[in-house]
């Protein structure tokens, strides 16, 4: 007799464990960088600031209407270094979840994208390359796939979901950028 007969109550709460600590069973799932290591690539192990910003209502709406993407919050937490202020965007690609860096210049246009933590399977991810071409964009018609966003044929719904971060973040920045009285400004 084997000495897993019977043990299926142990297996289904080991099972439950894993599941009550996220783990999906995409054994390719990953965190690639820590905050912090992002931060000091982005800026070059220079003094960051963390800034948040309240927006308001209209704020919040017209972020939307920018990006053409859904701004679950009013609150939006970034950090300012020196030439650029990095925002930390995490969505849903097909059923988990994705965390950007993508760092704005002070004209508004893409610094750098760093890929912090994916939750689907690696091979669903582009290359690095792919996400290259985002820096110098900036929020415009032209920042969409298809017209100047190439897909990636394996990967739709990653960079679906990776130009409508960085469309976000965008316009997020705009509209910071823009608030009244010098009220939230990055």
């Amino acid at each position: 007799m084997c000495c897993w007969a019977g043990s299926s109550r142990a297996l289904r709460v080991v099972a439950v464990t894993l599941l009550l600590l996220g783990w999906s069973g995409a054994a390719s799932s990953k965190v690639f960088l820590t905050v912090d290591e992002a931060l000091r690539l982005a800026f070059a192990g220079s003094k960051v600031q963390r800034r948040t910003a309240y927006l308001t209502k209209e704020q919040v709406k017209r972020a939307a209407e920018l990006s053409g993407e859904e701004v679950a919050s009013a609150l939006v937490t970034y950090y300012q270094g020196p030439g650029g202020f990095a925002y930390f965007d995490t969505h849903r690609v097909r059923t988990l979840p994705e965390t950007l860096m993508v760092v704005v210049d002070p004209q508004g246009q893409v610094k750098r994208i760093e890929v912090i933590s994916f939750r689907e399977p690696e091979e669903y991810m582009p290359r690095g390359n792919w996400y290259g071409q985002f820096q110098g964009r900036k929020l415009d018609r032209n920042l969409r796939i298809k017209t100047g966003i190439p897909p990636v044929t394996g990967a739709t719904l990653t960079v679906r979901a990776t130009t409508g971060a960085v469309r976000r973040v965008l316009a997020l920045h705009q509209v910071i950028s823009q608030g009244s009285e010098g009220r939230n400004r990055p």
